[in-house]
């Protein structure tokens, strides 16, 4: 019997257009610290006819060793390499209308590999592309890992594991493998529905390796039903952000200026723009309201006073700082009958030597 991994036996994946299998190797796994340092994509085409390119990048930081230990890239490795910006180009140009498959690649490598796109100032637009997740079907099925998924779908080990080419390419026979063996299997969800989702159709995979139905891929946002974005973290979780952007506006700006992914951050100012432009057609909508009688000639509450109103001096309540007598406190209120002392005179002085003559 033929190996089921054998991609030359299998059927041919029914394509309408071309199939970008990929995977990456990175510093780590912070998808907005950590860099890529090698990716390699396995182009298929609707014909059956494959691409394969691999590059190696330069990351712009140190490889911590715990990453090196996982896929044998070092900093001596890639010292001579490019950095993403000079070949990214080049990597979207290859990847072209292509749909996007991978291994945990909804989670990690297409994230991922947007990140580093719009460092570099490259459009690469995701909308129109269906996303296969390999693992999202092996962990619905049979709930491993990829060495795990290659031996139990295909009888074999991956030679030179943790290699972007070696991983890319066991990832692409292990979706083939699953569509052979699952052809017929029925799957029920958590809400007692069954069905057959396991095809060889790219839309039908799409849906059913993406059930979490996020929007931004980190998760941050994920639709409803209704496919409207909620937010699926922190105090507002749940909530839809259209509903959080009127009540707390300020949540956009924290989310805008925080440590959060580029493409979330790309999508969630998608959702405000298209939220504030609702909010203005709505306040243009509304008829004017007539103003109360009177009120032209009323000066306006927060207005300034003009040149020719001066404010009103409220004189009980102004200290007279000026003032100083005997009989007078300093912080005293200054009164309208106030009179100044009267000069001091030869008489006076004449009484004060009396007063305190000694006796």
């Amino acid at each position: 019997m033929a190996d089921l991994c054998d991609y030359n036996y299998l059927m041919k994946l029914n394509l309408k257009r071309p199939l970008a299998f990929f995977d990456i190797e990175a510093t780590g796994v912070n998808l907005g610290v950590d860099r890529i340092v090698e990716l390699s994509v396995i182009k298929l085409h609707p014909d059956g006819s494959e691409e394969v390119k691999t590059w190696r990048v330069n990351p712009g930081m140190p490889i911590p060793l715990e990453a090196s230990l996982i896929h044998g890239i070092y900093d001596t490795d890639i010292a001579a390499s490019p950095l993403f910006a000079a070949i990214g180009a080049e990597i979207a140009a290859f990847i072209d209308v292509s749909d996007l498959a991978g291994y945990n690649s909804n989670k990690f490598d297409i994230p991922m590999l947007m990140e580093e796109f719009m460092r570099a100032g490259i459009e690469f637009d995701l909308d129109q592309r269906h996303f296969v997740d390999v693992q999202n079907i092996f962990h619905q099925m049979e709930q491993r890992t990829l060495k795990a998924a290659y031996q139990f779908y295909c009888s074999k080990d991956i030679v030179n594991a943790h290699s972007a080419e070696a991983d890319t390419r066991a990832t692409m026979e292990v979706l083939l493998a699953q569509i052979a063996r699952y052809e017929a299997t029925e799957w029920e969800d958590k809400q007692g529905n069954k069905r057959i989702p396991i095809v060889n159709d790219i839309e039908a995979l799409h849906k059913f390796t993406n059930l979490h139905n996020t929007v931004d891929f980190a998760g941050r946002m994920v639709y409803n039903e209704n496919g409207e974005e909620l937010f699926n973290f922190g105090k507002h979780k749940g909530k839809k952000v259209e509903d959080v952007f009127a009540i707390e506006p300020s949540y956009y700006s924290w989310m805008m200026q925080g440590d959060f992914p580029l493409y979330t951050k790309r999508k969630l100012e998608a959702i405000y723009n298209r939220w504030n432009a609702k909010r203005q057609a709505e306040r243009q909508s509304r008829p004017p309201q007539p103003k109360p009688a009177g009120d032209a000639a009323a000066p306006k509450a927060d207005a300034p006073p003009s040149q020719n109103q001066q404010p009103k001096q409220n004189f009980q309540q102004r200290p007279n700082n000026n003032y100083k007598g005997n009989n007078h406190n300093n912080n005293r209120p200054f009164k309208r009958d106030d009179k100044p002392a009267a000069p001091v005179n030869d008489d006076m002085l004449q009484q004060l030597k009396d007063k305190f003559k000694k006796s």
